[in-house]
Formats: structure tokens, C-alpha cells, sequence
């Protein structure tokens, strides 16, 4: 569905792209991650046909979007992370109107009903809450039944309740078999709806896999923390794990292993024999925000 090859793209002396290359498959969700100015928004709008690129070369849909035109445009559907609409008119009023655009649109019941506004056909966009307004936004999106949506950080702004609806939404797409490329500033929001992430800093790709996967993440070491007990010190507990071990100041110790089914029976056994409790006691390896610092901050580290 998009195929990058050592694309690039400068302003000035600035270089905001430097020789990136990824594809994106048929029915496949892709996040793209990466702090401000790291060249997502530039790329997007490459792929989108809205920027040219200075060298490289990009397919989407098998057409060059620098010169796609309405052969793309009709096969393709943007979600902005600010999109203006007419406030007088309904839901239902500027969905129809939009529908006239394309030449095979999607039935405007059918994408009102998709994205949760079956309730707000009839009231117009002035009444709509924030979150509805967006909803709204991935319906125009969605109108003109694209093969390829592009969703740029569609849950900005969102409370808990209307993130997860929305991510309702994607998942629904996806069932679709429609190909979604994301950007988000959201960790978990990538973890729970992309199929792989691109990690893009300083106009590179740092990383690249499943969000289990990326940098290592599923090979990466358990950490193992607990509630210190009393009168029990951070070296006592690594001899007794067979692990390194620290404590914080906050009074709870962390084990970094490997093999943390032995960690905790050791840990366990011990803590009954004594007649101590582990209090607060978690087993979780390195999230993908953690990786995702980790990866982003070394190559600033890097670029400096």
C-alpha cells in the first residue's frame, strides 16, 4: 500500500527527512512514534501528496502522490488533528454533502453508525462535545471509503472513555481490512492498535518492529519490585534472588532478571520462611514508553 525509499527533505540548512525507507502492508495498522521535529508531520505529508520531496522515491496506492491527483485523492482519507466543518450544519447534512466528493462513498448511515454518532445525526456540529467532533473528523474521513486512512493523533485531547472508544473505531477499520498509518504521541495507545512501529528521531528511523518487539523489548530483562521489608537491605535481597537488586528512596527494591519465575520463587520462599510480606509486588518487563525514551534519547544524545 506505500512504499518509501531514501526519501528526503530539507528546509534550508535544515534537514527534517534523511533517506528513510519503509513499507506498509494491505490491512496493516502502522504507528509512526517520534518526538516533536523528528519528521513525522513531513513525511505524512509527502505520502498525502500535500509536500514534495527533494530525493527518494514514494508509492502510495502504486501512484506517485506528488502527482496522484484525484486518483489518489479518491482512495485515501486524512484525518487532521484540527479539521474545520460548517458548525450549522448536522451530522447527518455534512456527511451527505461530503459523500457527493467521491465517486464509490460509503453509505452515510453506515459510517455515522461505525463511529459512534447514530444518536447525533440529526444535531448540528456546534452542539457536538469535543470528543464527538472528532468522531465526526474520522467520519469525513471515512466517507469516501478509502482503501488508506491516515490518522494524525486522533485522540489529542480526549478523556480516558473517549480515547477507548475511539480505539474501538480503529479496531473496526482494521476489521474492514482498511490500512491505517497513526501517529501518536501516546504509548499505549500504539501498543493496543498498531500491528508494528516506526520509531522516527532526528529525521531517522531508529527502530522498527511489533510493539512486543521493538528494541529488543521482548528479550529485555523482568524487573521484579516490591515493598522492602523492614530491617532488610538491598544486598541481602540480591544474595537471596541470585539477582542484582537496588532500592529507592522511596523504600521499594528492584530485581532485574532474566528469569524471574526462579526470581520469585526464591524471593517467596524466603519472605514465608521469615514471615515477611512483599508488599506491592509486580513483575513487568520494559514498557514501550520505555523504550521508546530510551531509543529517542539516545539518538539526541547522538546528535548532539
Amino acid at each position: 500500500m506505500i512504499e518509501v525509499e531514501g526519501l528526503t527533505k530539507a528546509y534550508g540548512d535544515f534537514q527534517a527527512v534523511k533517506g528513510l525507507s519503509f513499507t506498509v502492508a494491505e490491512g496493516e495498522v502502522l504507528a509512526i512514534l517520534g518526538p516533536n521535529g523528528a519528521g513525522k508531520t513531513t513525511t505524512i505529508e509527502i505520502l498525502e501528496g500535500y509536500r514534495t520531496r527533494d530525493s527518494g522515491s514514494v508509492s502510495v496506492l502504486g501512484m506517485d502522490p506528488a502527482d496522484g491527483g484525484t486518483s489518489l485523492r479518491q482512495r485515501i482519507g486524512i484525518v487532521l488533528q484540527d479539521t474545520g466543518v460548517d458548525p450549522f450544519l448536522t451530522v447527518d447534512e455534512i456527511l451527505r454533502m461530503h459523500a457527493q466528493y467521491y465517486e464509490h462513498p460509503m453509505d452515510v448511515g453506515e459510517v455515522i453508525d461505525l463511529v459512534g454518532l447514530a444518536e447525533k445525526s440529526g444535531s448540528r456540529v456546534k452542539q457536538l462535545s469535543g470528543g464527538q467532533q472528532r468522531r465526526l473528523d474520522v467520519a469525513l474521513g471515512l466517507i469516501g471509503d478509502p482503501d488508506l486512512l491516515f490518522l494524525d493523533e486522533p485522540t489529542t485531547g480526549f478523556d480516558p472513555t473517549a480515547r477507548r472508544q475511539a480505539w474501538d473505531v480503529v479496531r473496526d477499520l482494521s476489521s474492514l481490512g482498511k490500512t491505517v498509518l497513526l501517529t501518536t504521541h501516546y504509548m499505549d495507545e500504539a501498543q493496543a492498535l498498531a500491528d508494528r512501529v516506526i520509531v522516527i528521531a532526528t529525521g531517522l528511523i531508529v527502530a522498527e518492529g511489533t510493539p512486543e518487539s521493538i528494541g529488543g523489548r521482548d528479550d529485555a530483562d523482568a524487573i521484579v519490585r516490591f515493598k522492602l521489608p523492614d530491617a532488610v537491605t538491598a544486598d541481602e535481597l540480591a544474595s537471596i534472588a541470585g539477582q542484582p537488586a537496588t532500592s529507592d528512596d522511596h523504600g521499594f527494591a528492584s530485581i532485574s532478571t532474566a528469569n524471574p519465575t526462579e526470581a520469585l520463587f526464591r524471593l517467596t520462599t524466603w519472605s514465608l520462611d521469615h514471615g515477611l510480606e512483599l508488599a506491592d509486588l509486580t513483575v513487568s518487563r520494559p514498557s514501550l514508553e520505555d523504550i521508546y525514551l530510551e531509543l529517542t534519547a539516545q539518538t539526541e544524545g547522538s546528535a548532539e
